[in-house]
């Protein structure tokens, strides 16, 4: 399992073509031969980016879905929508095609965040307004998601 950490603030080129900051390059460089996955996000505006080992951990688990229920068919074509396999380039840039810009709104000042196992990609003012959202006490969701937490489990 891969585990990334920082936060970037980058540019992208009206080409769409992004170069990744030099730490989180370091931490992408053993898993450059396998590629990455890019998709939309299932809950914000934003961009994931996946090692294909992380890709096909999750892809192996929506695998498994009942292909004759239709709900799952709508979620796997909605989860899967705008996926695109990603190469970095010998000057390590990553390309982001059109349709994926005008999902996210990425413009030409973005925010490149480590979220664990995976890289989120925003446009930087969306990301400022996630970020510093008044209506989530990060204390109180802190306590939720991991407080009653057996830390023997």
């Amino acid at each position: 399992m891969s585990n990334f950490l920082g936060v970037y603030e980058c540019k992208v080129d009206a080409k769409g073509r992004l170069m990744l900051p030099s730490g989180l390059k370091k931490q992408l460089t053993p898993l450059l031969k396998e590629g990455f996955i890019l998709k939309r996000s299932v809950f914000h505006p934003c961009l994931e980016l996946y090692p294909m080992s992380e890709w096909n951990n999750i892809i192996g688990e929506v695998n498994k879905l009942n292909r004759f229920v239709k709900e799952n068919i709508d979620f796997i074509r909605m989860f899967t929508t705008g996926l695109k396999v990603i190469q970095l380039d010998s000057t390590g840039r990553l390309l982001i095609p059109r349709d994926l810009i005008e999902f996210s709104g990425i413009k030409k000042n973005i925010v490149v965040s480590s979220a664990i196992n995976m890289i989120e990609l925003w446009n930087k003012d969306k990301y400022e307004k996630v970020i510093n959202d008044p209506k989530v006490d990060f204390a109180e969701l802190a306590e939720r998601v991991m407080g009653n937490k057996d830390k023997n489990s």
